[in-house]
């Protein structure tokens, strides 16, 4: 009710910035179900439903490239939806997921698919971040990190990146979407650990809801 007001004007900024649908539909990956080796390759079993948000994207900007993670200055994103990524706006249309019951207000992010299968490869029980656990509109890592699990400039963890991030310091791999994701790991393996008891569980919870509205006002995290 607080944010319906708000719908028609994104909608409007959306379609008059680059025409086209003001929706999108994705396919996602919620709790994880299962890993079945399957001709030797270990394959995961998600709950996979279709997610809604607002178009950042130019129409058809996976078309030629396919199905990757924005990162920063994409140039797929146009200029409102630089906008909405930054104040999360573009997250609104997710409150349908969560009265569908396919995700919850506070959860991991849920990524796609194809996306969870290669990152699982590159990253060590990446996929338990999602074990038994809905996917959210906002999360521990959505509050905390960038994007993609990118640190910002200042935060605590900051301090520990050179041991967290490319320990080896390899020219090749620096600045890796994999060293990203790693980090993004911790927070969702942290908050999760955190369902465990109700007394941490509410206590994270209600921080969580309560620091989300001031990220989005800052609009310093996400790309």
């Amino acid at each position: 009710m607080v944010t319906a007001p708000l719908i028609p004007v994104i909608a409007a900024a959306i379609y008059l910035d680059s025409p086209g649908p003001v929706f999108y539909r994705q396919r996602r990956a919620g709790s994880l179900r299962a890993a079945t080796i399957e001709n030797g390759i270990r394959r995961l079993h998600f709950d996979e439903f279709m997610m809604h948000k607002f178009r950042t994207m130019s129409v058809n900007a996976e078309a030629k490239t396919g199905a990757i993670i924005a990162g920063a200055n994409d140039s797929r994103i146009t200029r409102v939806g630089k906008f909405l990524r930054k104040s999360r706006l573009d997250e609104l249309p997710q409150f349908w997921d969560v009265l569908r019951g396919k995700m919850s207000l506070v959860g991991p992010r849920p990524e796609r698919p194809e996306l969870l299968q290669d990152l699982s490869y590159a990253i060590p029980l990446f996929e338990e971040r999602m074990r038994d656990v809905k996917p959210g509109i906002t999360g521990l890592a959505q509050i905390s990190l960038g994007y993609t699990g990118s640190i910002p400039e200042g935060s605590e963890i900051g301090k520990l990146a050179a041991t967290l991030q490319n320990p080896f310091d390899l020219e090749e791999t620096k600045g890796s979407l994999a060293d990203d994701m790693r980090i993004k790991l911790l927070y969702d393996l942290a908050y999760t650990a955190g369902l465990e008891r109700f007394d941490t569980f509410l206590r994270t919870e209600l921080d969580i809801i309560f620091r989300t509205p001031l990220v989005m006002l800052k609009m310093t995290q996400g790309r």
